[in-house]
């Protein structure tokens, strides 16, 4: 795949919920593209759908019409084993909650992506060392996550996210439950991992400090008088 390509396209994506009277529309008619290497924030008012989009985008769930195109892959199509498949190979994750699991440690957490793709304990659980090393927890690589303060336990999500050697990061308000001072550490941190591990990434945040240290802004606004987001 050639580096100038785009890691990401979506064409006229629109999604709503329910059926008939109780339908609720999202999204409608929305197209963007993501180069490679760049680092995209999309902000709007809450409850226009800027999750939802990170959802479609992130083969977690299906639009109800437009098409998908990652890594060169025409997406729409795909039976869930090959969505979760490329999900697995391509894209990581990092939501508003850390959603670690609280039976497992550090490693263990970091190390689960790489476990379930069929690695070996011993690979698995080098790669989660060195990745907590880069988010600066290798001493906390076997605290549990109620040992954690909420900015570790972020950045512990953070390194889970790059496990697996993703192309594509995927951010839904990664400092939301933090604090100021956690908040710009996983933020400096995410934009350092960004540079270093040559991703692209895709930031969905209210704060717009944040949005305005990216490439560039994708702002989300409700269409007048129907609710739902577009461009």
């Amino acid at each position: 795949m050639s580096e100038r390509s785009p890691i990401l396209q979506a064409v006229e994506l629109s999604k709503g919920y329910g059926e008939g009277e109780s339908f609720v529309g999202v999204l409608r008619g929305i197209s963007l593209e993501i180069s490679r290497g760049e680092m995209v924030a999309v902000i709007g008012p809450s409850g226009v759908g800027k999750s939802t989009l990170l959802h479609l985008l992130g083969l977690l769930d299906r639009p109800d019409s437009g098409r998908i195109e990652i890594d060169g892959r025409h997406v729409e199509n795909f039976r869930p084993s090959e969505r979760a498949a490329l999900r697995n190979r391509v894209l990581g994750f990092v939501f508003q909650h850390h959603y670690l699991l609280d039976e497992l440690d550090a490693r263990e957490n970091v190390a689960l992506p790489l476990r379930i793709s069929g690695r070996k304990a011993g690979p698995a659980e080098s790669r989660a060392t060195e990745l907590l090393e880069q988010v600066g927890l290798r001493e906390r690589a076997h605290h549990f996550p109620d040992q954690l303060s909420g900015g570790e336990q972020q950045r512990v999500a953070v390194a889970r996210a790059l496990a697996m050697h993703p192309k594509l990061l995927l951010a839904d308000e990664p400092t939301g439950n933090l604090d100021r001072e956690s908040s710009e550490q996983v933020f400096e941190l995410i934009c350092r991992l960004h540079r270093e591990e040559g991703l692209s990434s895709i930031i969905v945040t209210h704060n717009r400090e944040i949005a305005e240290r990216c490439d560039r802004i994708i702002s989300l606004s409700r269409i007048p008088g129907v609710g739902e987001g577009e461009i």
